[in-house]
């Protein structure tokens, strides 16, 4: 059994702090329960030792004559200890704290919310909270939440889940979920996570039987491996995960008290991490909650990413054309049989995809359906869309269409059926019955079926980064452009032969040994980037240009940076041609190694065309990546020019995440740029290594 099964399955449930005023934070979980039906034993507890709301009500948990296996505690914050001692001392198996007042106020609120957790640890109990709006287990009418959406909105029983550590956030997802009329299996509200988090509940709802999709909220994670294996072991067992990670702008993740960095913030790991695992990743409630009724609705995923449009109007048509492009939809033509027969039903139709029928559809019996045959016959979309304007708000004359719909879909039970039009409640009710989905706006019918789609892509291609091998070998000195690279050519990656020079003669002798042009930089490790210091000289024609840039480098660093540690300056050839793009490695603080590649140079920040993946990577995952960046095309004779060396980079791509990873509990970020891509080959033409400080109990060297 799951080990948060006694928080959604309890047998007897103790109130502590319940209030007879059913409207208090206290009266309302047992209030909803009463009302809704709950059938396990209810037992408050108030000091008063009252009767509260028609049962018999308890001093302490202790005083309670029979078996208690879950406590709902909200008393105020003083005496929040108290109650999970007593409630421990009962033989309690879950407890849900809904009491504020904890590590999200100050310092003693952190102390005493790590003071009941470890009492709950310590005796094998499980914990919700604190700060939690509470759970619901709707099949069992288990109602144990102080959410006041509750009071006009009664909870239905479905198979959608939701797991969010704002309770807010639940409250609103819910009461606009039971205003489209979906139905819930299990809500939880994390709260604090002390102990329990949204990454175990969604592991916990992936073995739910009344679960068929999941949907998420998150501001933040502690445990990225447990994330990532909940995610994975949802992919595995064909439930989709619908997640939404708040703070993924900067005002965002500033009031999410996050910290995002220039480019590897936490908002694009968090993305990368998402997709990876299988999960959607959802921009709105609203989107969240098409995408969790398009699955409940049809209980499958698109099977492809090919898409068919049957249309009345020319203009929905192309909107929709339009939509399903920028979400990575296909729009295969019709086929030739499909286009002839089409014709031959309706000769004014525009017979391609999106296929518009045209007003000429209401003059030929059954129009509609045998138009949409054709598509669903002839062609292999996985996803067959029909805007039908408004026929739905009349279901007397809609009724046969309706029938033959049905009956079509019912012959492919393996393809979706998505129609887009104005309709009654019953209509949508009985076509929903039948595995058949209902929107009103064609974008948001396009955007679920798209997110569906890609979740099943992404089955395809899930990753899990192998556990950590331990403490790695020292890195050598890497404080320096030299001592990077050294250690980069060492891991395998292409490094052009350079040498330090320490005076102006050695210089010039290194230079000409090359062969001209060279390049200069200045070698210090206080000096990160040269260019802003003046220190990188290019195109140096010969030794004399060699010798006087010595000077130049050594004089302009010492003018610049009059503390810098100075090691000499670094000679390398000057390389011409090749595009110039970007690599490195952040290491997030959750998740461990993540590779970076994108356009590279000194506007990378600017326009961000960038793309992560978690170290380390296959050659099939560097290829992903690639394909991930816009600057990738430049590589595939962009307008005329050359193809380059795309074998080289991915090779790159994959000894640098293999570097990091090997050494992840040493490295904080490695920086790559430019690595510019030529014909044959690759190099790296500048690196920075920055090292990690270990931290004391940090177990997170390698992810």
């Amino acid at each position: 059994m799951h080990s948060l099964h006694p928080l959604f399955h309890p047998t007897s449930v103790a109130l502590v702090g319940a209030s007879s005023d059913p409207e208090r934070i206290g009266g309302r979980p047992l209030r909803f329960m009463l009302e809704g039906g709950f059938e396990a034993p209810l037992y408050p507890v108030n000091r008063s030792g009252d009767t509260i709301q028609g049962l018999p009500a308890y001093a302490s948990v202790r005083d309670i004559p029979h078996p208690v296996d879950h406590a709902i505690i909200c008393v105020p914050v003083a005496g929040v200890e108290a109650a999970v001692r007593d409630s421990i001392a009962k033989g309690v198996k879950a407890i849900q704290v809904l009491t504020a007042g904890f590590a999200e106020v100050d310092a003693e609120g952190l102390a005493l919310q790590d003071r009941i957790v470890g009492l709950c640890r310590d005796a094998g109990v499980r914990m919700v909270g604190p700060n939690s709006l509470g759970l619901l287990n709707v099949p069992t009418r288990f109602f144990a939440t102080f959410s006041t959406a509750l009071n006009g909105l009664k909870p239905r029983p479905g198979p959608i889940a939701l797991a969010t550590q704002s309770g807010a956030f639940g409250s609103a997802a819910y009461g606009a979920a039971s205003l489209r009329g979906l139905g819930f299996s299990k809500i939880v509200a994390t709260g604090n996570e002390a102990d329990v988090d949204v990454a175990e509940c969604i592991d916990y709802l992936v073995d739910d039987p009344d679960t068929r999709v999941i949907c998420a909220a998150l501001e933040s994670c502690r445990d990225g491996d447990r994330l990532r294996a909940a995610l994975l072991k949802a992919a595995h067992a064909g439930k989709p995960v619908v997640i939404m990670k708040v703070g993924r702008t900067e005002l965002g993740a500033a009031a999410a008290s996050t910290h995002t960095g220039s480019l590897a913030g936490d908002d694009a790991v968090y993305a990368t991490v998402f997709e990876e695992c299988g999960a959607w990743r959802a921009a709105s409630i609203e989107e969240m909650l098409d995408i969790a009724y398009l699955h409940s609705t049809t209980g499958r995923l698109p099977q492809n990413t090919d898409v068919g449009v049957v249309t009345g109007s020319g203009g929905i048509g192309i909107l929709m054309a339009d939509d399903a492009g920028e979400r990575g939809l296909q729009l295969s033509p019709l086929p030739a049989a499909a286009r002839a027969a089409a014709l031959e039903l309706l000769p004014f139709a525009v017979a391609s995809n999106p296929l518009d029928m045209t007003a000429q559809v209401t003059a030929v019996p059954q129009g509609v359906p045998r138009t949409v045959a054709l598509m669903l016959d002839q062609a292999d979309y996985g996803t067959v869309f029909a805007y039908l304007a408004h026929v739905g708000l009349s279901p007397q004359r809609f009724a046969a269409t309706q029938a033959e719909l049905i009956a079509l879909k019912q012959r492919h039970p393996h393809r979706l059926l998505v129609l887009v039009m104005l309709s009654r409640p019953e209509v949508n009710a009985a076509l929903e019955q039948h595995g058949i989905a209902v929107f009103e706006d064609p974008s948001r019918a396009v955007q679920a079926v798209a997110a569906l789609a890609h979740v099943h892509q992404r089955r395809s291609a899930l990753h899990l980064p192998p556990p950590s091998t331990g403490p790695s070998a020292p890195l050598g000195n890497v404080a320096t452009e030299d001592g990077a690279k050294r250690a980069l050519a060492a891991a395998g990656l292409p490094v052009l032969p350079e040498r330090i020079c320490r005076s102006a003669t050695e210089a010039a002798e290194a230079a000409s040994a090359m062969g001209y042009p060279v390049v200069a930089k200045i070698v210090s490790p206080d000096i990160v980037h040269k260019t802003e210091v003046g220190g990188v000289l290019l195109n140096l024609p010969d030794a004399q240009a060699v010798a006087e840039g010595f000077a130049t480098l050594m004089q302009r660093a010492q003018t610049a940076r009059p503390d810098a540690r100075l090691d000499g300056v670094l000679v390398a050839p000057m390389l011409k041609g090749g595009v110039e793009l970007i690599a490195g490695i952040h290491r997030d603080p959750t998740f461990g190694p993540m590779v970076m590649f994108g356009s590279g140079g000194t506007a990378v920040e600017l326009f961000k065309d960038v793309a992560f993946a978690s170290a380390p990577l296959t050659p099939q995952r560097a290829r992903a990546l690639m394909e991930r960046v816009r600057s990738t095309q430049l590589l595939r004779g962009w307008r005329g020019g050359p193809q380059y060396d795309e074998q080289a980079l991915a090779d790159a791509l994959c000894r640098l995440s293999e570097f990091a990873f090997s050494h992840a509990d040493q490295i904080e970020s490695i920086d790559i740029n430019p690595l510019v891509v030529r014909v044959q080959g690759a190099a790296c033409l500048d690196a920075v290594i920055a090292v990690r400080a270990p931290a004391p109990g940090d177990s997170h060297g390698t992810h």
